[in-house]
């Protein structure tokens, strides 16, 4: 029997939601033939072990308006996750990863897969293509668990439009990532390069990490849109820490816990706060070396070595973890007001509050 507050429970039921969910999908789609199959593949192998943040909270946005545990709970926080899927394979594409969570990303497979079989045209352009079309494939089946979840249909018409929402804004969220790399920082002061790198991080992670599936859990639940600021605040607050924590694991993680090489944001040249804040900090010479290795991908573990210790001795890691604790303390502030407004279940909240910790915790 599985407790509804043991957080590794609900993420094995979330699991189990995804994988029935692949297995009516790939059903459908083997009616078109076993060719499709690196295509069904690519879905599959992404959705497994993945931390389950964003089922997470609309699962507990729903539980603190209220509303009961059921499966159909519980299928309705895994749409969130082909989501997910959906923003980590066009990533990938747009990034140019090797790697995603320990094993090759799913272009890198499927391009793999063209150079065994000797098929015809260049191996790399269709992964890329394959990998692009799963990500749509995650779309239509996080729209769909959405629709058939099991929850009454006025319920899910509470949390619709917001649902929609989400998955439009972090299009342009994704944008303005590309559009922020190929613009650059030049001529920009310190202060327009953070906020730059956080409107980023607010549209592109934030948002749709945190903010969103729990106010779309909390409206399918029945709270009232006016009363939802507080988990607003909450959301915003903790999705960009969870960011923050995510860049700084980016630089300095341990590969085998990120799944990615060490130093791969280095690699793709992301400019985030951490970046902004070194180069403000750091001497000439310090600098050049930050601003020629960024975004070069021949990058050897030596040079990535000199550019951390930039990083820590300029003070740009410690401003971090500052801002980071920061924002903690504003997620736990807002637990705390939406408890005083009688509008939301006090043992979710204390989940809520938990989940602060769990987001935003120095995995190295």
């Amino acid at each position: 029997m599985h407790r509804p507050t043991d957080l590794v429970a609900l993420r094995a039921r979330v699991q189990q939601a995804i994988d029935a969910e692949i297995v009516e999908g790939s059903a459908l789609l083997g009616r078109i033939g076993d060719e499709v199959a690196p295509l069904t593949n690519a879905v599959s192998g992404l959705l497994q072990g993945g931390k389950g943040l964003r089922a997470g909270f609309l699962y507990w946005g729903y539980r603190a308006a209220g509303g009961p545990d059921s499966e159909a709970l519980v299928r309705l926080a895994a749409s969130m996750e082909f989501f997910q899927g959906a923003a980590l394979l066009h990533d990938d594409v747009m990034d140019r990863s090797d790697t995603r969570r320990g094993m090759p990303s799913a272009h890198r497979r499927v391009a793999a897969v063209h150079a065994e079989r000797g098929w015809r045209g260049d191996a790399d352009r269709f992964g890329e293509g394959a990998a692009i079309l799963a990500g749509d494939l995650c779309l239509v089946w996080c729209d769909q668990l959405y629709a058939r979840c099991g929850l009454p249909t006025t319920e899910l018409d509470r949390g619709r439009v917001l649902f929609d929402g989400m998955r439009t804004q972090l299009m342009g969220g994704q944008f303005l990532d590309l559009l922020e790399a190929a613009r650059g920082w030049d001529g920009l002061t310190l202060d327009e390069r953070v906020a730059s790198a956080r409107k980023v991080i607010r549209f592109k992670s934030a948002k749709y990490t945190i903010e969103h599936p729990l106010l779309i859990g909390a409206l399918v639940g029945g709270v009232e849109q006016a009363d939802t600021g507080p988990l607003s605040d909450y959301g915003l607050a903790l999705g960009e820490a969870f960011q923050l924590r995510d860049d700084l694991l980016g630089v300095f993680g341990d590969p085998e816990a990120t799944g990615k090489p060490a130093g791969d944001d280095l690699r793709e040249g992301k400019l985030t706060v951490l970046v902004a804040l070194a180069l403000d900090a750091a001497s000439p010479a310090d600098r050049e070396l930050v601003e020629t290795s960024l975004g070069r991908d021949d990058l050897d573990s030596d040079v990535i070595a000199r550019i951390r210790e930039v990083m820590v001795t300029s003070g740009a890691v410690g401003q971090v973890e500052s801002l980071i604790s920061n924002l903690a303390d504003q997620a736990h502030d807002a637990v705390r007001r939406a408890d005083t407004t009688g509008c939301f279940d006090r043992e979710a909240l204390d989940v809520l509050d938990d989940l602060v910790g769990v987001s935003t915790a120095r995995h190295t």
